[in-house]
């Protein structure tokens, strides 16, 4: 797999706050944690932006997204309002990640806590030209549902 070096700083001298870890071999996303002094409850369909206490210098051409963990949505409907978050190459502030309590019951995030995942890949810049006419496809301008759920 290859690996692309990513320069990542501490935003306060605290020896707990944690820096993005792949859980295992195979994982495409790191591990973000929450960096909260006192823990945060966050009531049923309530948004809370999270600090990771974290920000990163991302190489030219590449950006992070932001997603949400799949075991703190189906265990306790915690996801990200903006999902997948993006952090541009050329962006040096805090890290935030933005959940939101989508199930029935308070949650609450602690220091520490896996809050979210970061992925790290390569983007291109799209160079737009004006046409006159798109070209055509066998699916043309027909969109939402339209192959039914079938």
């Amino acid at each position: 797999m290859e690996k692309i070096p990513v320069g990542i700083k501490r935003l306060a001298e605290d020896n707990d706050l944690c820096l993005p870890e792949y859980a295992s071999a195979g994982s495409s996303g790191m591990d973000i944690r929450a960096f909260v002094q006192e823990p945060v409850v966050l009531n049923p369909g309530e948004i809370k932006l999270i600090p990771t206490g974290l920000a990163v210098s991302l190489p030219p051409g590449y950006e992070a997204q932001i997603r949400p963990r799949s075991g703190l949505a189906l265990t306790h409907g915690i996801g990200m309002v903006n999902s997948p978050g993006t952090i541009d190459s050329d962006y040096r502030g805090e890290i935030g990640i933005i959940l939101i309590n989508w199930g029935a019951e308070p949650f609450i995030v602690r220091k520490g806590d896996r809050i979210a995942q970061m992925i790290v890949g390569r983007v291109f810049q799209a160079e737009f030209f004006e046409i006159d006419q798109l070209d055509q496809t066998s699916r043309g301008h027909e969109g939402f549902g339209h192959t039914g759920i079938r």
